[in-house]
């Protein structure tokens, strides 16, 4: 009996051991913030330089003649010239400005509508499909309407960009409601939650990684919404870089045209780096990102 008792004792000793072997190894493996941000900088480096290196072998081909595609050295002297003048900030600020404003309105719909939808069986019956279809329609043919609604003007641009943004949160709220598991609604119940306080503490956590994914998505539909718009409607007053892009390309200012291109693409990249990091906290949060991960 004893000799049975020091076995199993000797057992369990081996086994914490184990365990805190794994658990000093975990942490041996734990790196610095500045080669975890190396990490995840470098391959995004090498995209770009192979972008950069194959733009360039395009133009060394003569694929087309130099003032229809210029090279990247061309390009970014008269992205330096556009930085230091004013035009090119004061068409970044008013695009800003038009995109927050539309994209506010746009989340307070699309949560809105999603919650409503989530709740009700005969709202999800009656407008359910047509939020999908809603989604799935290019917010370009949108423009007819809005033009005819609103003339070239701001509210044409506004009225796109939400449609083209709203849909597509509300559906990610509708998922994200439907995939909480029934067993932490009846656990929510049980506790108190009811109502208000049921959507706040249970559903609204539980939902959450669809949501910011739905917001994530409703970004980039209001994002190519507006750059569309401001393509279409360059009659306002005010300058932006869609309205940019149409008058390099009238100007046949191919250097100018790409350099507004750039821009417009750093800003989604900044963008989605900052869904990126959203994605990355609520995964840690809910323990299926590792502390020490990237």
């Amino acid at each position: 009996m004893a000799s049975d008792t020091l076995t199993s004792s000797a057992r369990t000793d081996a086994e914490i051991s184990g365990l805190d072997a794994l658990e000093i190894a975990g942490r041996d493996k734990e790196v610095t913030r500045g080669a975890r941000f190396w990490a995840a900088t470098w391959p995004k480096l090498a995209a770009l330089a192979i972008a950069i290196a194959a733009w360039q072998l395009v133009v060394w081909s003569g694929w087309k003649p130099p003032y229809s595609l210029p090279g990247p050295l061309e390009v970014s002297r008269e992205l330096i010239a556009q930085a230091q003048g004013p035009q090119l900030w004061d068409g970044l600020l008013t695009t800003l400005r038009r995109a927050a404003v539309g994209y506010v309105f746009s989340v307070a719909v699309g949560l809105l509508l999603g919650l409503a939808v989530a709740r009700s069986t005969v709202l999800r019956a009656a407008i359910g499909s047509m939020i999908t279809a809603l989604q799935t329609m290019p917010s370009i043919a949108w423009f007819p309407l809005a033009i005819l609604l609103f003339e070239l003007s701001e509210k044409a641009i506004f009225f796109v960009v939400v449609l083209g943004a709203a849909p597509s949160i509300a559906n990610g709220v509708i998922s994200g409601v439907d995939y909480v598991p029934p067993l932490l609604l009846r656990a929510g119940r049980n506790l108190g939650a009811r109502g208000l306080n049921l959507y706040r503490y249970v559903i609204a956590p539980a939902a959450l990684p669809a949501i910011v994914a739905g917001l994530k998505q409703g970004w980039a539909f209001s994002w190519r919404s507006l750059m569309a718009g401001e393509l279409l409607v360059v009659g306002i007053s005010q300058t932006s870089l869609g309205a940019q892009l149409t008058y390099s390309r009238e100007l046949s200012d191919a250097p100018w045209l790409l350099s507004t291109m750039i821009v417009i693409l750093v800003l989604g990249l900044v963008v989605d780096a900052a869904f990126g990091a959203a994605d990355k906290a609520i995964r840690r949060r809910w323990g299926v990102l590792d502390q020490a991960g990237n």
